[in-house]
């Protein structure tokens, strides 16, 4: 059954497929209880609970910086805030006369806004979600410490699910002597020569790998070049090829849960982070809630001290007077001077506890409790001990059925399983040969200035033999071979360029067709062997953690219901004792008066109505604690205080805490 006295917050929704009124779940949960408080095992359970908030506030740094309208903004680091440790305005508003007046809500509001430790707390999902930015580029993640590392078991996607855009560009002017003059198309000479070639080369690329493992590439590869030698048919010439080249893994890294298993894996970490802040938040605020009332407590306690301090000086004063008349042995002013200094020194000490309890919960309220404004300032609490908040008779089986279903611990050890059972598919995958099918089209045009040569004249005397390299004439039926070296040249140019060859590529004048298939086998597989047992024994690890959670949380939970009831009796039974010993004192003192009695008992009732008062303030504050603790391993926590999700993200609160035993008309106005 539901506690009446919850009330589910405003803008924040239940355990995915739980009832709000009833707080029974419609599908059983791992490791819940059934009528026969029977339990699942992790490995039994079906699906993950989903968390009932999202702590996406501020910047959402898992969306990278667009291109849109400033093409280079995607170039330059993401701007983060810097820390500011000033306390929040508010403080300043509640002080008053140098003291500073303190609700309950004021205090949860101060801590929501200014407490350390939830502020460092909200950095954890911020770094989380630059996980899930890395990792929706094709990238593994870097790891949260608390919060799951990042894996590296397997292997990851075969290529940047970002497209990459590369561009080369190249010069080259070289030039090289000629080692055959025949060959090198500069006719027969004597002399060394060299030929001088110029080279431009651009280069451009795209290439994007996709979730299935798929990736495409194209380029788009441009030469121009000139050179010296005559024996060129165009010079310059311009030669384009583009490429375009498509892979895809049929067996190791095949599908999408290989390749998307990191980007998965962060968002569960996202997950966990959030629910790792909910958390914090729902211990510091018990925190506060328990710093608040052992301030009030330690105040009380000053009032009770004090109290006891004027009535053994009243007993001192009277027994002075009484020793100067004669009625009274100097033995009883030595007793009630006793007692005297012994509750002065009490008093001290009750002031001083109140004073380190005053500092303890400043610093959870306060990013800089040393600010100029609260040196030396008193903290005056302005709500008063509640009086008990009636029973929710929830049996053990039932409370511990709402803890499991609202403890983060609970959420946090399903997502790690959830991330885990990942691994183990991926590396199962992993353990498979590497089987890669690809294809690619081609395309390649050549152009440039088309030269044509013919001799125009030969010399008479000209004619020499042609030799072999050995330089022995070439004899052709006996005869040596005679070629004539012409006098002079006549050359014509037909213009051409980079139109040309593109035109070629368009036309798809000179294409090339390529597949094939690559294969590797690894011989033995030790490496995937390992990732895969790991996987597996982390599986088996987390499942034993997730029980073991499962039995920290039963344990909390039995252990604040039994404190709850104890502490129920006691506030009952001190209450009485604080009566009776009150009662004796009254009537000890008539007796006194009339000389019935000794200052003896008179002193020993003081220190019973002290002490009994005492123990009734403690007893009453320790009855609110163990609420609080209870609420708490409920997690209950933020519901009871009336702290939505919103709250827990922005640091303020927007509706006033839900105080037990607190009437509306006696809440504070707010900020």
């Amino acid at each position: 059954m539901q506690n009446p006295n919850l009330s589910q917050p405003q803008g924040q929704t239940g355990v995915e497929g739980q009832n709000p009124t009833s707080g029974q779940t419609s599908g059983q949960m791992p490791g819940q209880m059934s009528g026969q408080s029977q339990q699942q095992t992790p490995a039994q359970a079906s699906g993950i609970q989903q968390p009932s908030f999202n702590l996406s506030y501020g910047r959402d740094y898992s969306k990278g910086t667009s291109f849109f309208p400033n093409v280079f903004a995607p170039y330059k680091p993401i701007h983060v805030d810097e820390p500011k440790f000033v306390n929040a305005p508010r403080v300043n508003d509640l002080i008053k006369d140098g003291k500073l007046y303190l609700s309950l809500q004021d205090a949860i509001g101060l801590a929501l806004a200014d407490n350390v430790d939830i502020t460092v707390e909200r950095y954890v999902p911020w770094i989380a979600e630059t996980d899930i930015l890395r990792t929706l580029s094709g990238g593994t993640a870097r790891g949260l410490n608390g919060t799951g590392t990042a894996s590296t078991l397997g292997s990851g996607p075969v290529a940047g699910f970002d497209p990459v855009f590369t561009s080369n560009l190249l010069w080259e002017r070289s030039s090289f002597p000629v080692s055959n003059p025949f060959l090198s198309g500069v006719g027969t000479t004597t002399a060394l020569l060299a030929i001088t070639n110029n080279i431009a080369n651009v280069n451009f690329g795209y290439s994007q790998a996709f979730h299935t493992g798929t990736s495409v590439s194209i380029t788009w590869n441009t030469t121009r070049e000139s050179t010296t030698s005559p024996g060129t048919i165009f010079n310059p010439y311009v030669q384009s090829t583009i490429s375009y080249t498509v892979q895809q893994p049929l067996l190791n890294g095949f599908g999408r849960l290989p390749n998307t298993r990191f980007i998965i894996e962060a968002k569960n970490t996202k997950l966990v982070a959030d629910s790792q802040l909910q958390q914090q938040v729902m211990t510091t605020v018990a925190q506060v809630e328990t710093d608040y009332w052992e301030l009030v407590y330690a105040r009380e306690n000053v009032n009770v001290q004090n109290s006891a301090v004027g009535t053994a000086q009243k007993l001192y004063g009277d027994n002075q007077k009484q020793v100067q008349i004669g009625t009274l042995a100097p033995l009883e002013v030595t007793r009630a001077e006793s007692q005297l200094a012994t509750n002065q020194q009490n008093l001290i000490v009750a002031q001083t506890t109140a004073q380190q309890q005053q500092t303890i919960l400043l610093n959870a309220i306060t990013k800089n409790p040393m600010a100029p404004s609260l040196q030396g300032i008193e903290v005056i609490p302005t709500d008063e001990i509640p009086a008990p908040r009636p029973p929710d008779n929830l049996s053990v089986q039932e409370a511990v059925n709402e803890a499991w279903a609202k403890r983060p611990e609970i959420l946090q050890a399903q997502l790690n399983l959830k991330n885990d059972k990942i691994e183990i598919k991926a590396t199962r995958n992993s353990l498979l040969p590497i089987a890669n099918l690809f294809g690619q089209y081609q395309q390649t045009g050549l152009g440039g200035n088309l030269l044509s040569s013919s001799a125009t004249s030969f010399g008479a005397d000209t004619e020499a033999p042609v030799v072999n390299a050995a330089g022995t004439p070439v004899l052709v039926g006996g005869q040596p071979v005679y070629v004539s070296e012409p006098l002079s040249f006549s050359t014509t140019t037909q213009p051409g360029g980079l139109n040309d060859a593109l035109d070629q590529v368009w036309r798809n004048n000179y294409p090339t067709y390529l597949a094939g298939l690559n294969v590797s086998i690894p011989i033995r597989n030790r490496s995937a062997q390992a990732d895969s047992a790991r996987a597996l024994l982390n599986e088996r690890q987390l499942e034993t953690q997730y029980q073991q959670t499962q039995n920290s949380i039963i344990l909390n939970v039995r252990n604040t219901m039994i404190a709850l009831q104890q502490d129920r009796a006691r506030v009952e039974a001190a209450s009485k004792a604080r009566v009776l010993a009150q009662e004796t004192l009254d009537d000890d003192g008539k007796k006194y008066q009339l000389g019935a009695t000794t200052t003896f008992q008179v002193i020993q009732d003081q220190r019973d109505v002290t002490a009994a008062q005492g123990t009734e303030i403690r007893a009453k504050a320790d009855l609110i604690e163990a609420q609080i603790n209870y609420d708490q391993a409920l997690g209950h926590t933020l519901e009871i205080n009336n702290i939505t999700v919103g709250d827990a993200k922005s640091g303020r609160m927007s509706s006033s805490p839900n105080i037990p035993g607190t009437p509306s008309s006696q809440l504070p106005s707010g900020k």
